[in-house]
């Protein structure tokens, strides 16, 4: 078991299911949001290792929830994980102006998703959970 906190947002009750079994698994504290507007307040009002968010979701998008976090104090460099659907194209220059620092289009391998969290998390100084 470790002590990260990953915030997983979607739309989508079984993206959401599946993104937070294969973390849970792994030994990840998952937190769950369905819109950008829960997830805002989970990750300014929690101690939030990482966020994988959903691009499209009623509301706002996955890029604007991004821009927001990043503005809060303290919340700058939060790795966040963007998932699109299969074959939407996002421009790198987008993406890095929101600080997305990693994209995974649907369908993803929750393997991949592990993978990708692990990485991230130890590029900012944190240790990976095991991986699974």
């Amino acid at each position: 078991m470790n002590d990260k906190t990953i915030l997983a947002v979607d739309d989508e009750a079984h993206i959401l299911h599946v993104v937070s079994l294969k973390l849970r698994n792994a030994g990840f504290t998952v937190i769950t949001a369905r819109d950008a507007e829960e997830a805002f307040d989970a990750a300014v009002g929690q101690n939030i290792d990482l966020i994988i968010t959903d691009y499209q979701m009623p509301g706002q998008n996955g890029l604007d929830l991004a821009r927001r976090i990043h503005k809060e104090e303290g919340r700058k460099h939060l790795p966040i994980v963007l998932l699109t659907a299969h074959g939407l194209a996002l421009e790198k220059v987008e993406l890095a102006h929101a600080g997305i620092a990693c994209c995974l289009s649907k369908p993803f391998s929750p393997r991949e998703v592990l993978a990708r969290v692990n990485e991230l998390l130890e590029a900012s100084g944190n240790v990976p959970a095991p991986a699974n």
